[in-house]
């Protein structure tokens, strides 16, 4: 039995957490948050436990289907019919299914029909080495054409990447294309799952099976080194004491991991420091009424700086319309220190445009919530840049959302990974 010490509770140090108890091996989880659950912890929004960045399920997300049935909470995972629209040429569209595309005004057959095979295909799709050396931009041109680019696809790269998004891996957005595309119950019919009670009931269990398995969750207790002797580590210093260790599993985005362990090696450190992050600000507004009938809709329009905008409670029924806007960003951008009130009064703004129905006076109450470090910069040959999990030092893994790319950030994926880390304790040949 190993001493396994695992830094944050985040998806994946939980689910790491929970699979080295499960394995015999004492554990003690550290996260420096006064809550766990990093980006799926929850908040109290006026009686309704809401995930501070939305979270949805897909059907490829198996991981997620596993652990709630070794939890016992599978039953608690629901599906429900749901849709897309497309705000375009100042007009809200029905979207994601071929008579919606075919049905999209001011835009060619021609150019219709090339969108739809190329997202059939990527759906359909089983590798996505031959695209890792490939931009998005110019992969989605040849395929769209630039005028099919500047339509369907320009704001979800350039609001979210900025100077970055000519950079960005076909590759990484193509599993993003599959992912979704893989959630239909027909192919008229998309269909996305929730956890009842939100991720609340996911973040519970985990730290409920982790507490009666004799694990040690510590929040308000973060690392300030993880500290090594003779190539192997011995122990994690806090404020609140030091934790001997035989195995640690570091789950924090990577670029913060050289300062809280000074003796790795600098190759290794400058590989760390050079995964680039976007931030969020996520604004989640309650309304008193309905913005459109979509779960999610994408946004193409001059004025309107976000990719999209998510209707959640056209997911999961929560008795309010509940609405995030999430405004993705580099952190140096000048708009990220925008105070709450700005962010909010922005993206009323951007709902009125969706629908002139809706106005200030239907605004009930909002929470904005920042996350330096939400969105990997995946950009092209990423996966060579990415160090591997196991590092040289004994007994040290690290990894973030970033380490299962071309995959994109989820829960499930987390999870994954995550349960992977536990199952190489002990061992030096792995991932």
């Amino acid at each position: 039995m190993a001493k396994v010490v695992v830094i944050g509770a985040g998806p994946m140090g939980l689910a790491a957490a929970y699979q080295a108890l499960r394995d015999g091996h004492e554990v003690d989880l550290l996260e420096r948050s006064d809550i766990a659950g990093g980006m799926a912890a929850h908040f109290d929004f006026g009686g309704i436990s809401l995930e501070r960045f939305y979270h949805f399920v897909c059907r490829a997300d198996h991981a997620t289907f596993s652990l709630l049935r070794d939890l016992g909470v599978l039953n608690k995972l629901k599906w429900r019919p749901t849709s897309m629209g497309f705000f375009v040429h100042g007009r809200l569209n029905p979207w994601g299914d071929p008579l919606s595309l075919l049905s999209l005004p001011e835009t060619s057959l021609a150019m219709k029909l090339r969108y739809g095979l190329f997202v059939f295909l990527c759906t359909h799709r089983k590798s996505w080495r031959a695209l890792e050396y490939r931009s998005a931009k110019d992969w989605l041109i040849a395929w769209c054409g630039q005028v099919g680019y500047n339509l369907f696809w320009r704001s979800l790269l350039e609001f979210k990447f900025y100077e970055d998004a000519s950079r960005i891996s076909a590759a990484w957005i193509g599993t993003r294309i599959r992912r979704v595309g893989l959630s239909r119950k027909s192919i008229m019919q998309e269909e996305m799952g929730y956890v009842e009670g939100g991720s609340e009931t996911l973040v519970k269990a985990l730290m409920d099976a982790i507490g009666a398995l004799g694990g040690r969750v510590h929040l308000n207790t973060p690392v300030t080194r993880v500290s090594t002797s003779n190539g192997r580590v011995v122990d994690v210093e806090t404020p609140l004491g030091t934790f001997e260790a035989d195995e640690v599993i570091s789950t924090v985005p990577a670029p913060l991991v050289p300062a809280m362990i000074p003796d790795l090696p600098e190759s290794l450190k400058a590989q760390y420091y050079a995964i680039k992050n976007i931030g969020v600000c996520c604004v989640v507004l309650k309304l008193a009424q309905s913005v459109s009938p979509h779960f999610w809709v994408n946004v193409e329009e001059p004025g309107i700086e976000i990719p999209g905008v998510i209707e959640f409670s056209n997911l999961r029924e929560v008795g309010s319309t509940i609405i995030y806007v999430p405004y993705y960003m580099p952190t140096t951008n000048t708009k990220f220190s925008w105070p709450d009130n700005k962010f909010v009064k922005d993206a009323m703004a951007c709902l009125t445009r969706l629908n002139p129905k809706v106005s200030a006076a239907d605004l009930l109450d909002a929470r904005v919530f920042r996350l330096r470090h939400a969105q990997p910069v995946c950009e092209v040959g990423f996966k060579e840049k990415l160090p591997k999990v196991c590092t040289p030092i004994v007994g040290l893994q690290v990894a973030d959302t970033s380490f299962y790319y071309p995959e994109d950030r989820s829960i499930s994926e987390s999870v994954n990974l995550g349960r992977k880390m536990a199952r190489q304790i002990g061992k030096r040949n792995g991932i």
